[in-house]
């Protein structure tokens, strides 16, 4: 959630100076995450840690009068840590944003929170300040174009799927689409019983060949 103070006009001015030399930190670690999809793919990804884009962002906006502060508080109603991140101008107008770190149990592992907690900081302070710190992995989680829409040209694709033991083929069968320019003798366009005697067809061949 963000907040503000009443008036912004001095630290947005400040703000928007300071971003124009901002640069994103190196992406200089990596890890390895694990998919939350079916068969649990692991992917690595890069990403700069805490302490090299807090040396861009203090000394950036440091220049331009603006201080970076974070704290947490204990929220009892949600049941959870929260991380606020404060940028405070000279002028004494400020902007504000809240990021959940994990919940209360979890304070009980130290190392956890630790975690949890330098994860909501990266996050919170680069976003505030509009860098990037870690690749974009929004890209390889999107389906394949062939399984995001089932389109009318592929009405045997379900059925072949199963003709073929259950698994999936690696190349999707061809759809009809009538006969070719080269075939001037029959229609280009086949009328209503005889699309349905050419689709029972077609089944059939499947059916025998599987």
């Amino acid at each position: 959630m963000q907040r503000s103070s009443e008036s912004i006009g001095a630290i947005a001015a400040a703000l928007a100076k300071a971003q124009g030399e901002l640069t994103n930190p190196e992406k200089s670690l990596t890890a390895t995450i694990r998919s939350d999809g079916p068969g649990g793919a692991e992917r690595s990804f890069r990403y700069a840690p805490l302490s090299s884009g807090l040396d861009i962002v203090r000394k950036t906006l440091g220049q331009h009068e603006i201080a970076t502060v974070q704290t947490t508080a204990i929220d009892q109603t949600a049941g959870i840590v929260n991380l606020t991140t404060v940028l405070a101008h000279a002028s004494g107008e400020w902007i504000a944003s809240d990021w959940p770190v994990c919940a209360i149990s979890e304070t009980t592992t130290p190392h956890r929170t630790g975690a949890a907690l330098t994860y909501a900081r990266r996050y919170a302070l680069f976003t505030l300040v509009g860098i990037a710190g870690e690749d974009d992995l929004d890209a390889p989680d999107l389906p394949a174009p062939a399984a995001q829409k089932q389109g009318p040209e592929q009405p045997l694709a379900g059925r072949n799927d199963r003709l073929n033991g259950g698994r999936r083929n690696s190349t999707p069968p061809r759809p009809y689409r009538g006969p070719t320019s080269a075939s001037p003798s029959v229609k280009p366009i086949l009328e209503a019983e005889a699309s349905a005697a050419r689709c029972r067809q077609l089944l059939t061949e499947l059916a025998a060949l599987a």
